[in-house]
């Protein structure tokens, strides 16, 4: 049983993201697909997907919406259940594995400059993609597993709560996967994100050449994205291991997942602070959109494409 009071907090987190995780990865989106256009970087691929599992995210957050509004009780179709699980939790930790593939890309590019931008290809960034998307799938598909597992129960045919009551057969599959999430698709990208971006600051602060500015924004923008991954994932994953160890999904991981959750109003917001080119393209976008309202257009096309004369940078944090 959730927690008393926990519904209608999760009826405004839930509404809050939507409403403003929405528009912000839509403008997101376009912004990406026009850069595409132009020049095709591996962080823009990872940036992109990043954006594409926040949208899968917050096309079924409606489902968890209406959830929450009845209440935690399930009144819709039983095959929603599964399937809207598999497809949110799947994108959250899609969220931390393309953002450790950024992280990755930023101290290679920082520590390698002329190496890696030689060898730097679009098609290395979809193979991780492709392999973010099986690991994340892979493990995330246990939803359908306990859902089925035992007949006659609360989770089959007679569905009243959707994935929040378990039987102690249905916890003995759930818990080790949970656990081993936790050390494959959390603690294994936090390692990594943390060295990359330790080094990434060494090197940027030993660099004569770059101005203080640009370093203590550089630095700050690599902060602000590493307290983000920290915040947004790290409660929701421990509570795989308290889990685990207790025996029993902790009744205050409903909390933890609003947290996860609201990460889709954020990722925008990070992408536009981090790259110029990027807030140019933003700013073309919406003032495409714009000119179109004023014409009332109802069918608008493809965004056009922007002035020739400016210039785009790379997706990288300095500038």
């Amino acid at each position: 049983m959730p927690p008393i009071g926990s519904y209608q907090l999760s009826l405004a987190v839930y509404t809050v993201t939507f409403v403003t995780g929405l528009p912000l990865n839509l403008l997101a989106f376009c912004a990406f697909v026009v850069k595409a256009r132009r020049r095709l970087v591996p962080a823009d691929v990872l940036l992109l997907n990043l954006t594409v599992s926040d949208l899968v995210l917050l096309a079924f957050l409606p489902i968890r919406i209406t959830e929450a509004s009845w209440e935690m009780k399930w009144k819709m179709p039983d095959f929603l259940c599964p399937l809207s699980g598999l497809l949110f939790f799947s994108s959250i930790y899609l969220t931390t594995l393309s953002l450790t593939g950024v992280s990755v890309d930023r101290y290679l590019s920082m520590a390698f400059p002329l190496r890696y931008k030689a060898g730097r290809r679009p098609a290395y960034a979809v193979a991780a993609v492709a392999l973010f998307w099986v690991a994340a799938f892979s493990h995330c598909s246990v939803i359908y597993v306990v859902q089925y597992q035992a007949r006659g129960n609360d989770t089959v045919g007679n569905l009243t709560r959707c994935y929040a009551t378990f039987t102690d057969h249905q916890l003995a599959v759930l818990l080790p996967v949970r656990l081993e999430m936790f050390l494959v698709l959390f603690c294994l990208p936090l390692g990594i994100t943390t060295f990359c971006y330790a080094r990434f600051i060494a090197i940027i602060r030993s660099l004569p050449l770059v101005s203080p500015g640009r370093k203590r924004r550089a630095i700050g923008l690599v902060a602000a994205t590493f307290l983000h991954f920290l915040v947004c994932f790290t409660p929701f994953n421990i509570s795989h291991v308290v889990g685990f160890v207790e025996n029993k999904s902790p009744e205050w991981r409903v909390y933890v997942v609003l947290l996860s959750t609201f990460n889709a109003s954020f990722d925008p917001i990070i992408f536009y602070f981090s790259s110029s080119s990027f807030q140019k393209i933003c700013l073309e976008c919406l003032q495409a959109a714009w000119e179109k309202l004023q014409l009332g257009w109802l069918c608008p096309g493809v965004w056009p494409e922007a002035p020739e004369n400016v210039v785009m940078a790379e997706s990288q944090m300095v500038q």
